[in-house]
């Protein structure tokens, strides 16, 4: 589809004046030209690009065009120092819990990025507890804790009975949003799933922020096999370059202190932890556009839930990564070799992902577009989008 696009993009906007040497049609190479007179305090420059770029920006365009919205929005906010004010904005004027979560769903419907992290982090669960009577899983980022429910599902179909089951559900006390209610709400979709299914479900609440958890709120109880999950999270937590305490090594030692059966981690692909702003940038537009382009081809330009999906599910983070910096900077993404890192000093060792897991999610795929590619490299499994990696999946002991 990418010739076609091109084509057309640049019939459409062959008659705009454009600055010198930006043929018309190239809106990314707009946007890097912004982004670096912005990086290099060029403002007088800065101001004809972007003027020129929010020109030809379209929330129903291209995915070029879609992106460039929300970086323009982001180069703006950092302009003027206010990308914090407008993740927090953003973050307010989230939808209620019920379009959110169907937003959500919609995403994981068109795209198969959370439902590789999902199945991906369950199958390294299942097959490290598969002889266990007692599990205790810790999920860093419970959501809407709808991640357990085919695990649940599987572990109540044991020939030999049902493992007796405990999760220990962790989320930021402001993320009540997302679900409408507070960890409750978790609490009570996994009792129905618990009778529905006839296995014993025992459900804790944690509303603390990742970082602030310690080994005494988790009640780890001996006879348990422990798994933990970090589902696209880790990556929020501030490490060395943040504060010198470095909460997400600390965090990783004292998981490893609890001598966990398996760790699963799953987090994009994308390096703009420490990176330049000009550089993060570049990558941060990279990444999207791939994400971007995978969506254009499941969903309608012009459809409302497409653009709900990437308004409120995507474009505050975008925002976060190009307009903030320090401590206001939450998006802090790491490539795999660096968690593999990470985890490797804080004493973990790689736990093989499963071949039968790895084969259902290349199965999976065959639902989608024949685009996404599946890799497996250095014990970890990564998804991608014609020759870009997007999720990195890996499990730890």
């Amino acid at each position: 589809m990418g010739s076609d696009d091109d084509e057309e993009e640049t019939s459409g906007q062959s008659s705009r004046s454009w600055s010198q040497g930006f043929p018309p049609g190239n809106l990314k190479q707009l946007l890097i030209e912004s982004a670096k007179a912005l990086s290099d305090n060029r403002m007088d420059v800065f101001e004809r690009l972007i003027e020129k770029a929010r020109d030809d920006v379209s929330i129903t365009g291209e995915p070029i065009q879609r992106l460039g919205a929300y970086m323009v929005e982001g180069l703006v906010a950092r302009k003027h120092s206010s990308g914090a004010s407008i993740y927090r904005a953003l973050k307010r004027r989230e939808p209620e819990s019920k379009d959110l979560l169907s937003y959500m769903h919609i995403l994981s419907e068109i795209c198969p990025y959370i439902k590789f992290g999902y199945m991906a982090a369950n199958g390294a669960i299942a097959d490290a507890c598969k002889n266990e009577e007692r599990i205790h899983i810790i999920d860093f980022q419970i959501a809407q804790g709808t991640q357990w429910v085919t695990l649940v599902e599987a572990l109540a179909a044991r020939p030999g009975g049902p493992p007796h089951v405990r999760i220990t559900g962790i989320d930021d006390p402001v993320s009540n949003y997302a679900r409408g209610d507070g960890l409750e709400a978790v609490a009570r979709r996994l009792a129905a799933i618990s009778q529905k299914f006839n296995i014993p479900v025992e459900f804790h609440g944690i509303p603390v922020f990742a970082q602030d958890v310690t080994r005494d709120m988790l009640n780890v109880r001996p006879g348990e096999a422990l798994a933990v999950n970090f589902p696209l999270q880790l990556h929020q937590i501030p490490d060395e370059s943040v504060e010198v305490s470095n909460p997400r090594d600390v965090l990783l030692r004292m998981v490893k202190s609890l001598s966990p059966k398996v760790v699963t981690l799953v987090e994009q692909e994308s390096n703009t932890n420490t990176a330049p702003f000009f550089l993060r940038f570049v990558e941060t537009l990279e990444y999207y556009l791939a994400l971007f382009e995978s969506i254009d081809v499941t969903m309608p330009r012009n459809k409302k839930d497409r653009i709900n999906v990437e308004q409120h599910c995507v474009a505050r983070d975008i925002v976060n990564v190009i307009a903030c910096e320090g401590k206001e900077r939450v998006e802090r993404h790491e490539l795999f070799g660096k968690w593999k890192s990470r985890l490797t000093m804080a004493g973990f060792r790689q736990y093989p992902l499963s071949s039968y897991v790895n084969s259902v999610i290349k199965s999976l795929l065959g639902c989608y577009s024949e685009h996404y590619m599946l890799v497996e490299k250095d014990g970890a499994l990564l998804l991608g989008w014609r020759d870009r990696n997007l999720i990195s999946a890996s499990a730890w002991q």
